[in-house]
């Protein structure tokens, strides 16, 4: 039976105490195969190799128990010991400072100082020609190396936050002591303070060349791996300092971070765990915890580490930044919109945290105050965080009818185009999305919307709402105007969960606003249908479950909720199908093409006979774009995912009240 690291480590702390120094030093030698640093393992090895005379053999032991747990007072006292019998004295005395400082104390302490001191005063009155040799020794060290000075002087640069000045000293020690591994290394972090990543990179690789058992080498190295994209690298590296250094804090929090971006979220939690064991009051570690259960949609939990994070570090803007986000899928939204108000407190020209607010001034359908919000970031932020901003201003021009400012705000975010974070990923298609419905209005509504109009067609749902904004359709042989109200991202499982979020705040402030009895066509469901969300992402990750089940559960508490909440108001309810899929085939395999394509098709039967048992009429826009096998025809769509105005207008046209799916 194979035994574990801890079991190796008992067994051969037993045998060593037996006297049975080769079963010991085996069993020692086996837990440093997989694990090279282990910090007992390789004190008890030298202590063997000093009690048979190899004191030589013991000291890079000793040395790699020392540096990977520093604060056992025996390491540092047996590596001293180990240093005066290999009359290595200059070593041992300056080890023995460096032991003082960390941990030894005691009776121990007074014998290794009484017989420092009796080597020092013998070398003091040493032969004429050894103080020759010892001096020109000296010398000769000194050329080879920064002196002392110069390194503590480099130090305090970086610790006081003076990286340039670190970078030029470094620089300079560097050229003349190539080799001198701490210059390296301070000029890693210091390149990497300035924003010099690439050279930051190039310096850390450096350190870990010149000191491979560094574990702050092997930890920086990872982290400049990982800001530049290479995780893999990243999380190796980071992987060998915690090996090389089992208690190394920093190194569990930046290996949660890589994992976290790999998108292994039990593995960044479990890390952030080991950090906050090692450090309790760790609040960045806390915070990137929450982070993570938040991702793993465990919320409650998440709330509970953002708290800790923020009770360890009141002034922690982007802990109170992101603790919005939780509080928002929470339905807390009064709360979130606080906690976003604390975070721009703190840190006043937070964008981001802006952009954010205004999102949860949204979702309470306090849009004067989402404008506001919006409009501020612009004076701060104009080319980053201020584009997405644009995108929604424009939007929310877009529903005022201001269609002229909705234009000049979406072009004058353009720029957004060219951002390839994903952070900016579907307001770049909200910014490509509107400005196609914006040319057909100026191309083809120019001068319509003088027309009387006795009806209003309220358009309640994510972004399928918009192409219906402004439309003038026959609806029950009526003119009726359509009049978008968007709920950005919401899909039909947040309406139907029996949990309050975000979703269910705006849509009920919105739905129980309109008049009574008003026409109601809500435009959900089209998300809960793509490859990457919805019914397909849940069916990979519960694969025992059927697609219809999944389908007819969705379906069935999305429309229980809007009865329960239609009860009072007496809306005339009209349910808009989803398109068939127009995606582009290249990009998917064909399994991928075929699923999509079957569970729109599912969908669209399940939601247009449960949308007639519950009294409701039915849009059909999936009829409409159907070429015969359940993908577009390529006639009524205005991109990949939308329909354009036109398709919307014929699916009126074609609009039949009292039609079931067959």
């Amino acid at each position: 039976m194979e035994l574990t690291i801890l079991q190796a480590l008992q067994h051969g702390v037993a045998a060593h105490k037996a006297g049975k120094l080769e079963e010991a030093e085996r069993l020692y030698r086996a837990i440093l195969k997989s694990q090279p640093a282990h910090p007992d393992a390789n004190h008890n090895l030298g202590v063997i190799a000093v009690s048979v005379n190899k004191a030589d053999a013991a000291l890079p032991l000793f040395k790699t128990a020392v540096e990977a747990n520093p604060l056992i007072e025996q390491f540092w006292l047996s590596y001293v010991d180990a240093l005066i019998k290999e009359k290595q004295f200059d070593n041992a005395k300056e080890v023995f400072e460096q032991a003082k400082k960390q941990v030894v104390a005691g009776e121990k302490v007074n014998a290794l100082e009484k017989d420092l001191r009796l080597i020092t005063e013998a070398r003091r009155t040493a032969l004429p020609g050894q103080k020759k040799h010892n001096k020109a020794k000296k010398q000769n060290l000194k050329a080879i190396s920064p002196s002392d000075t110069e390194l503590k002087i480099l130090l305090e640069h970086y610790q006081n936050g003076r990286y340039c000045d670190a970078v030029k000293l470094a620089l300079s020690i560097t050229e003349q002591f190539p080799k001198d591994q701490f210059a390296w290394k301070v000029l890693g972090s210091a390149h990497k303070q300035t924003g010099r990543v690439r050279e930051s990179l190039a310096a850390s690789q450096k350190a870990v060349a010149l000191s491979p058992q560094d574990a702050e080498a092997h930890s920086n190295f990872g982290n400049t791996l990982q800001e530049l994209g290479r995780l893999d690298e990243a999380e190796a590296s980071l992987r060998q300092a915690i090996t090389l250094k089992p208690d190394f804090v920093k190194a569990h929090y930046n290996l949660g971070n890589t994992l976290q971006e790999l998108g292994r979220l039990d593995e960044a939690k479990a890390s952030y765990k080991q950090a906050i064991a090692l450090k309790p009051d760790y609040a960045e570690a806390h915070s990137n915890l929450a982070i993570t259960l938040h991702e793993l949609g465990r919320l409650e939990e998440a709330e509970a580490s953002y708290k800790k994070a923020i009770a360890l570090k009141p002034d922690y803007a982007k802990a109170h930044n992101n603790f919005g986000s939780t509080l928002i899928g929470l339905g807390k939204l009064e709360v979130a919109e606080a906690s976003y108000k604390q975070a721009i407190s703190l840190k006043p020209n937070y964008a981001e945290a802006i952009l954010n607010l205004s999102d949860v001034q949204t979702y309470m359908n306090n849009l004067e105050a989402a404008v506001v919000s919006l409009q501020n970031i612009l004076q701060i932020d104009s080319d980053n965080i201020g584009l997405r901003a644009g995108v929604n201003l424009a939007i929310f021009n877009f529903l005022e009818a201001n269609f002229v400012d909705s234009k000049k705000n979406l072009l004058a975010a353009g720029k957004i185009q060219e951002k390839t974070d994903k952070k900016f990923k579907n307001d770049i298609v909200y910014w490509r999305y509107l400005l196609k419905i914006l040319n057909w209005h100026e191309d083809k509504y120019f001068g319509a919307y003088n027309r009387r109009i006795d009806k209003i067609l309220y358009v309640v749902g994510e972004s399928h709402s918009l192409v219906s904004h402004y439309l003038h359709v026959q609806n029950s042989g009526s003119d009726v105007l359509c009049e978008a109200k968007l709920i950005k991202g919401c899909k039909q499982w947040h309406l139907g969960r029996s949990f309050r979020n975000q979703y269910k705040n705006q849509f009920e402030s919105i739905f129980c606003s309109l008049p009574t009895s008003s026409q109601v066509l809500l435009a959900i469901g089209e998300i809960d249908c793509r490859l990457d969300s919805g019914i397909i992402k849940h069916k990979n990750k519960f694969p025992e479950k059927e697609v219809e089940e999944i389908i007819a559960t969705t379906i069935e508490n999305f429309l229980t909720y809007i009865v329960k909440n239609n009860s009072d108001c007496q809306h005339n309810i009209i349910i808009q199908g989803i398109p068939c899929p127009n995606i582009g085939t290249e990009a998917y395999s064909e399994k991928e093409v075929m699923q999509l394509i079957e569970v729109i098709k599912k969908f669209n039967c399940e939601l247009k006979n449960k949308s007639k048992e519950k009294g409701f009429e039915f849009l059909d826009v999936y009829k409409l774009t159907d070429r015969g096998d359940g993908f577009s025809n390529a006639i009524w769509h205005i991109d990949s995912i939308h329909l354009s105005p036109d398709g919307m207008i014929e699916a009126w046209r074609r609009h039949v009240p009292k039609q079931k799916c067959v």
